[in-house]
């Protein structure tokens, strides 16, 4: 008896654009929802957390090639964002590169943050990155599924020193 493959889902068309002042208050609409934040703080954050988001990430985008990219759907609507930058914190993976996403809840769902997390993944393999590392809240199955579904292997499972929850750290070679 042969093993059949599985049949893939067609994943939709993205677009990945460096985030503009003014995206700041998209992402701000977008995530205005205790779903969406739920593994991210719990709580829709506040307008000024986006501005120096939007902020930082173009100083990636000048600085690496790459940064958390404003994520637009087919019709060049935004609907969250994905894409890459140095680790942030303190704690954890210093020095590496995370991947990350976060998508609006109308977006959820449509095959969305694994094709724009794919985008990301060629954008930074050509900027020179040879491994990306993803932070994943493991309660997280909608997130643990996209690394599944770009390959990437657990390499360490912990607690988070702010929200003490378990945390996984996938990795993936480039």
């Amino acid at each position: 008896m042969t093993k059949q493959a599985l049949p893939t889902k067609t994943l939709p068309a993205v677009h990945l654009r460096v985030p503009t002042h003014e995206d700041a208050f998209v992402w701000h609409r977008l995530f205005d929802d205790p779903d969406v934040m739920e593994f991210h703080g719990g709580a829709p954050a506040e307008l000024s957390v986006y501005e120096e988001l939007t902020a930082r990430q173009r100083r990636h985008d000048a600085e690496h090639g790459f940064c958390f990219w404003t994520l637009l759907d087919a019709d060049g609507e935004p609907i969250g964002f994905t894409g890459a930058q140095p680790w942030p914190h303190d704690w954890g993976p210093k020095g590496e590169i995370e991947i990350g996403w976060r998508l609006g809840r109308a977006a959820w769902g449509k095959g969305y943050a694994t094709a724009a997390a794919q985008a990301t993944l060629e954008r930074v393999r050509a900027a020179g990155v040879g491994h990306v590392v993803a932070m994943v809240d493991a309660r997280n199955e909608r997130s643990v599924a996209v690394t599944r579904r770009l390959g990437m292997e657990l390499a360490e499972t912990f607690t988070t020193p702010v929200s003490k929850r378990e945390a996984h750290r996938f990795r993936l070679a480039l």
